[in-house]
């Protein structure tokens, strides 16, 4: 089950230019803009969210899912020891979209969004969002705006700004 999911995950995520850098469990950690640069990664990374909503209930119904989408400077590259490095991405982007992954389990929307990713997109990814509330996220102390893919069903959606 978990191998089908991560199918339809791989196949988005490498259409829209990114790459899967780690499975971790049920989860993936996906990248966009490096190790190479994209002309647009937020906007990429926005619309792979929104892409994966629509497909993971169609091909793989029996999976809940719950995703977050961040944006901002990162340090990507190897880390580890001499004897076993691991490509990675480490920053304040990654440790949010992990926290709105959760939010968004939690609220039962498949996709939460920073309201800086959509800022960061060029206009024709971001013209599928809108802002749905804010939120202050584990560890932090200022409310992170959120946003929602505007095909987003209401209940979803209302849950979202909601809270």
């Amino acid at each position: 089950l978990l191998n089908a999911f991560f199918r339809v995950v791989v196949e988005v995520v490498e259409e829209n230019g990114g790459f899967v850098n780690k499975f971790e469990g049920d989860a993936a950690l996906c990248v966009f803009g490096a190790p190479v640069e994209r002309p647009d990664p937020a906007g990429a990374a926005l619309c792979t969210a929104r892409n994966l909503a629509e497909r993971l209930p169609a091909e793989v119904p029996s999976v809940g899912f719950g995703i977050g989408v961040s944006a901002g400077p990162a340090v990507a590259g190897n880390i580890g020891a001499e004897r076993r490095f691991e490509y990675t991405v480490i920053g304040d982007p990654v440790n949010e979209a992990a926290r709105l992954s959760d939010l968004a389990k939690l609220r039962g929307v498949p996709v939460l969004a920073s309201e800086a990713a959509v800022e960061r997109a060029r206009e024709e990814e971001a013209r599928h969002w809108r802002i749905a509330g804010s939120e202050i996220l584990r560890g932090r102390s200022q409310p992170t705006g959120l946003a929602v893919p505007e095909g987003l069903a209401a209940s979803g959606a209302e849950r979202a700004q909601a809270r």
